[in-house]
């Protein structure tokens, strides 16, 4: 009996036990965990802010590029402009080949109106220092000459003479006077705001 009793009881309490757990809420869910992927909103907004980085790198480079390009042209007008011309012995007649690096100056020089030039005559070492003083100024006045036949305004240009005082070349052979007789081009204003003609 007591066997019995006890085998009641225990239902009993079973019973108690299954009742009371089925009138507790369920716990309520907590917050999802997060996921390894984000939203497709956060995809777009980094696909639209890599879009932008990217576009942005391209600017700069392409901006970096016409920087470069840009330099090199305003380098290779400056040394077009500043290019020497030569001259046959004891003359002061341009040659028909020298006519080529005056006539790339022209436009140069009509497309930035504020540079001013000297060009400074130059001789061998023949011939007295007076004579190569006097040819040497005749070679500058030449070029000048030929730059204002072509629209140049006179004043734009100054004229000087060294004679033999400056060789480009030392030595006493036809290579080294031939490098001498020659007349050379400075910029003394404006070379600062060069701009490549059109």
């Amino acid at each position: 009996m007591q066997s019995f009793d006890r085998s009641v009881f225990a239902l009993i309490a079973a019973l108690t036990a299954a009742s009371a757990c089925r009138g507790k809420p369920a716990p309520a869910p907590g917050p999802a965990a997060p996921t390894s992927a984000p939203g497709p909103r956060v995809n777009q907004d980094s696909i639209d802010a890599a879009r932008r980085a990217a576009e942005e790198a391209r600017a700069k480079a392409a901006a970096a590029e016409e920087a470069r390009r840009t330099a090199a042209m305003l380098s290779s007008v400056r040394a077009e402009l500043v290019k020497t011309i030569y001259f046959d012995y004891d003359k002061d007649e341009i040659r028909e080949d020298q006519r080529i690096a005056l006539d790339v100056k022209v436009p140069i020089l009509t497309a930035n109106p504020s540079v001013r030039i000297r060009i400074a005559g130059h001789t061998d070492s023949r011939g007295s220092d007076e004579y190569n003083l006097a040819l040497g100024q005749r070679r500058s006045a030449a070029a000048k000459r030929y730059l204002v036949s072509r629209g140049v305004p006179e004043g734009r240009i100054e004229v000087v003479s060294f004679g033999e005082e400056r060789p480009a070349a030392q030595g006493d052979s036809e290579e080294s006077w031939a490098k001498n007789r020659r007349d050379e081009f400075e910029i003394i204003s404006g070379g600062d705001s060069l701009r490549v003609p059109r």
